[in-house]
């Protein structure tokens, strides 16, 4: 029984490494037909990481001829399929600049995007990459506005938007929870300077105007009533555009409060 159990062990040894050895020689070859056939073989059964080697291997004995875009082409997907998003980028970046009108063009925009978007980070980290992917499918958008994928990039703008203003909305809210009010102030209204359809537009103008009212309440007698009337602005701004808010009732309280201050003075 030991025997038996030794001999399998040590066939399926040789087994594997007459595999390996196979394919070790098949890439250091010359044989481009057999590396072509070879390298789909792996990308089908998911051995992308030998399906890459193989490849690479090909990129230039098959440059210019017809085989040159597939092999670019399932280089990226390769790279994609293996989790490498950062080389698969770079690999469909180079494709859509080197093959406009190529079959697979098409689609390699699509994984482009797709390594784009997937690269992006949580609203509170750097922005630079959604910067970047919002600037190509918008770009992309507009030369093809019937491409299929239309609605799946929609929602990358959508989801890379909100974070945006996700994070323009803390930003402004640090100089707030640190009793900064006049810098907070500032802070809310280039929120809405920068871009007015901020999802949070509520919450910030409802901020300024506490920010506002804050600011006046702990200034010197001789500034709070300049500052109580800012506040009052930003109060009739805040309840003409959402006057069936949640903060109505806080802010109402506010406005009457300041009412009463400016009489006295």
């Amino acid at each position: 029984m030991k025997i038996k159990l030794f001999l399998t062990i040590v066939i399926a040894l040789i087994l594997g490494s007459s595999c390996k050895s196979e394919y070790e020689a098949l890439l250091q070859s010359n044989d481009i037909a057999g590396k072509y056939d070879a390298a789909f073989t792996y990308f089908e059964a998911g051995k992308y990481s030998r399906a890459i080697a193989l490849f690479e291997s090909l990129k230039l004995a098959v440059k210019g001829t017809a085989q040159d875009d597939t092999v670019q082409y399932y280089t990226g997907m390769a790279n994609y399929r293996w989790g490498d998003i950062f080389t698969a980028e770079t690999c469909f970046d180079s494709f859509i600049k080197t093959f406009p009108l190529s079959v697979f063009t098409d689609r390699a925009n699509y994984y482009y995007i797709e390594c784009l978007y997937q690269q992006t980070l949580r609203y509170e980290l750097d922005q630079t990459p959604t910067y970047k992917a919002m600037d190509y499918i918008e770009s992309y958008l507009k030369k093809h506005p019937d491409t299929e994928y239309k609605g799946e990039f929609e929602a990358m703008l959508v989801d890379m938007n909100e974070r945006l203003d996700k994070k323009a909305f803390e930003a402004a809210k640090v100089y707030y929870h640190t009793e900064d009010y006049k810098a907070a102030q500032y802070a809310f209204r280039n929120v809405l300077k920068e871009d007015a359809s901020n999802i949070y537009r509520e919450d910030v103008l409802y901020h300024l105007a506490l920010s506002s009212y804050k600011y006046a309440f702990n200034s010197v007698y001789e500034k709070q009533k300049e500052r109580y009337m800012t506040f009052t602005d930003d109060y009739y701004n805040f309840i003409s555009e959402f006057p069936e808010s949640k903060y109505r009732r806080e802010l109402d309280n506010l406005s009457k409060r300041v009412e009463k201050i400016l009489k006295k003075k």
